[in-house]
């Protein structure tokens, strides 16, 4: 391996992405306050907020992960893999709009702060719903960040010739220096530069693959491997009949609508940016990057033997791409990986530095310059939190940390953020959902054996039924309440 081809790629790429977070850091300083930081100072149009949407849904996960599955269920992984592009393009279609408007007139920076400051009742209700909101975001979050910090040792340790450690140290280092520099500009404006890679990427994959086998010998293959690989008789990791796999579909939705990393784009999308255009941009990138996990299936017929699956990807790079482009593309997957590393860092540093300082120091007088310096404090702290925790984190933790920390979050937030919009309740409503949905969400993931997107959906659905049980008994208590009155 020629590591040092592979040093002088990321020197170049880290200087690459410093100086866009230095360009970010003249955006962001339009804003006054935090919310130059927290939202990028609203500067987001259409082509970068489709291009860090992008970036951050289709993680590590969608190069490493994803194509194991395929190699060992086959093709009911790329039907679940692609449903997230549309899934994301209608989140933006009918979600962000409202979440857009109405953080602008509540003049919320955070998503736990707009649950609080949209949801009516006592102040100091209020501050304990978004304090559990801040603390929940931070401790699943926290988990997810760890996964994708020791993901991003493993494949940068063996890229660049150095131990794991060392080599998620370095990364580590990488995502706090730009993204303490400009905030969440800095991040969406790497995350441009990081996406444009991941696509190239995918079409050097898919070139490679149907040059080699074309679509047709490929089912063909297939097929005579294991007729199970493309009519299988269930979904595989994601539940026991053929039709679980379309529960990936709301899913992903409910993700991209309400995770902190993700809907917090929305809010800081500029006045002037059209909906459409960006999910416009976000198609073509989406529906490229969810054909990734054909490499799966391709392994599994060039070799059949491996033992562990999630070596689909590896292998390829290794036995089946030139050294130079192997190079390039694992450069590309390591973006990937630090697209979103860095959305959950940002998102875990504002519930850190803007929420709960709010909720438990609420009439604090900082002054700009001071809040800045809490940000950058956060990001760097909780980022050498997440690579303390990495160290010592025990293997079983890798596999399922993207479901445990993400789908447990999305249950818990979904209610409040979302369903409020068309069921308004109050602040005991949507408190009520935050709890139901954490709790649930942990029970039905730690104590049964679901599917991978089963819990997290059977929780967002105990989450709504909470909120909207308490919001009606709400309602009906006031209306006894004004009628005593009167």
């Amino acid at each position: 391996m020629n590591t040092s081809l592979n040093w002088g790629l990321l020197l170049v790429t880290v200087a690459i992405m410093v100086g866009l977070a230095l360009y970010s850091n003249k955006v962001m300083h339009s804003s006054k306050g935090e919310g130059g930081f927290l939202l990028a100072a609203n500067c987001l149009g259409p082509f970068i907020g489709a291009s860090t949407i992008v970036a951050t849904a289709f993680s590590g996960w969608g190069f490493m992960g994803s194509p194991g599955v395929a190699y060992k269920y086959g093709v009911i992984e790329l039907l679940g893999n692609f449903f997230f592009a549309p899934a994301m393009i209608f989140a933006v279609l009918f979600c962000a709009r409202f979440l857009h408007q109405k953080a602008q007139t509540m003049g919320t920076l955070t998503i736990a702060e707009y649950i609080a400051v949209s949801h009516d009742g006592p102040y100091l209700i209020k501050r304990i719903t978004q304090a559990f909101s801040a603390i929940i975001t931070i401790v699943l979050l926290l988990i997810f960040l760890v996964g994708q910090i020791k993901a991003l040792g493993l494949l940068a340790g063996q890229w660049l010739g150095i131990s794991q450690t060392t080599a998620s140290l370095i990364m580590v280092a990488i995502i706090i220096l730009y993204t303490s520099i400009g905030g969440l500009a800095a991040v969406a404006f790497t995350d441009t530069f990081m996406v444009l890679g991941m696509c190239l990427s995918a079409i050097i994959i898919m070139v490679t693959i149907f040059t080699d086998l074309p679509p047709q010998l490929l089912i063909e293959q297939l097929n005579a491997i294991d007729k199970n690989l493309l009519a299988p008789q269930d979904s595989g990791p994601y539940g026991t009949s053929r039709w679980h796999v379309l529960m990936v579909l709301p899913y992903a939705f409910i993700y991209s609508a309400t995770l902190p990393y993700m809907s917090v784009r929305f809010m800081a999308f500029a006045n002037t940016t059209k909906l459409h255009h960006v999910a416009a941009y976000m198609t073509p990138m989406a529906c490229l990057l969810s054909l990734v996990p054909i490499v799966g299936c391709y392994i599994r017929v060039k070799v059949p033997t491996l033992t562990n699956p999630d070596d689909a990807m590896p292998v390829f790079l290794t036995q089946f791409l030139s050294p130079s482009l192997s190079a390039i593309v694992t450069l590309f997957i390591l973006f990937a990986m630090k697209s979103t590393a860095n959305s959950v860092l940002h998102a875990i540093s504002g519930a850190v530095s803007h929420d709960l300082r709010q909720a438990l120091w609420p009439y604090s007088s900082l002054t700009a310059k001071q809040l800045l310096l809490l940000n950058r404090g956060a990001v760097l702290g909780l980022g050498g939190v997440g690579f303390i925790i990495m160290l010592f984190a025990p293997p079983f933790m890798l596999s399922m940390l993207a479901i445990l920390g993400s789908g447990t979050l999305m249950a818990a937030l979904v209610a409040p953020t979302l369903l409020a919009h068309w069921l308004p309740g109050n602040i005991y409503a949507a408190l009520s959902a935050l709890v139901i949905g954490f709790f649930s969400g942990c029970l039905l993931f730690v104590k049964f054996s679901l599917g991978w997107v089963e819990a997290p959906l059977y929780a967002s659905i105990l989450a709504c039924c909470s909120y909207a049980l308490v919001a009606k008994c709400s309602q009906h208590q006031f209306i006894a309440h004004y009628l005593r009155l009167s």
